[in-house]
């Protein structure tokens, strides 16, 4: 069987960094058909609540309700996401072996370290993916992403580009929801769970995303490189 091929591989350091960062446009583009890829670099073994494989099940439930094609974990370590030729290595593969149009990462500037070390990791990876010559024993043909883009987890900073999610907000909130160990929290008193306040944050900063360009909801990106408009300037924006 030929191996897929994906219109968008999104890396994340943890489990939940790719839906909190881009939920609705994941829910978004695989709605109209686009495969879609999700890499998680580490388990997030350090993680204060739950544990490894309560947060693969919830990633498994996140995944299958934004649509998402395939989800595969490279068992980096957790706070320890350093520049080394072995994890770049490991991330050039996954590009290589999925061949995505577009790649995306969290945005350097962020107050969780490991965001940033997972940023600087895949954009050494998504060069070093397109020589030949790199890491040329695997096999693998060398490949060249179209762009990189970076999505925001827990900042709030100027956009370069926005992508309307205010039809998929629903799905996104849903896909956060499913990390119960993270995202909800037990009431002593009464025994249920709550929401907790982190989604609601979420949501507001994708409504005040939204209210700048005229619309509901909006997820903000940022790219280091220009983006080309072939078509009629007053088109709408894909």
């Amino acid at each position: 069987m030929d191996q897929i091929k994906l219109d968008i591989l999104a890396f994340g350091a943890h489990a939940d960094d790719v839906e909190i960062g881009m939920g609705g446009a994941i829910a978004k583009y695989a709605e109209n058909g686009k495969k879609i890829g999700i890499c998680d670099l580490t388990k997030a073994e350090l993680s204060s609540n739950g544990t490894v494989e309560i947060r693969q099940m919830e990633a498994k439930e996140a995944a299958e309700i934004l649509g998402v094609d395939i989800r595969e974990t490279l068992d980096l370590p957790d706070r320890g996401l350093f520049l080394n030729q072995e994890y770049i290595r490991k991330a050039v593969r996954m590009i290589r072996k999925y061949q995505p149009a577009l790649v995306f990462a969290p945005y350097y500037k962020d107050r969780h370290p490991d965001h940033g070390g997972c940023a600087r990791l895949v954009e050494e990876a998504v060069f070093s993916a397109g020589i030949k010559n790199y890491d040329s024993e695997e096999g693998l043909p060398a490949h060249k992403v179209k762009n990189l883009f970076f999505y925001m987890i827990n900042g709030f900073h100027e956009p370069d580009f926005v992508i309307d999610i205010s039809s998929y907000m629903d799905k996104k909130i849903a896909s956060l929801q499913a990390y119960k160990s993270q995202f909800t929290k037990t009431s002593e008193s009464f025994n249920t769970p709550l929401v907790n306040g982190y989604v609601d944050m979420i949501q507001a900063r994708e409504g005040l995303f939204g209210n700048q360009v005229g619309i509901t909801y909006a997820e903000g990106f940022k790219r280091k490189k220009p983006l080309i408009i072939n078509d009629d300037l007053f088109g709408e924006e894909q």
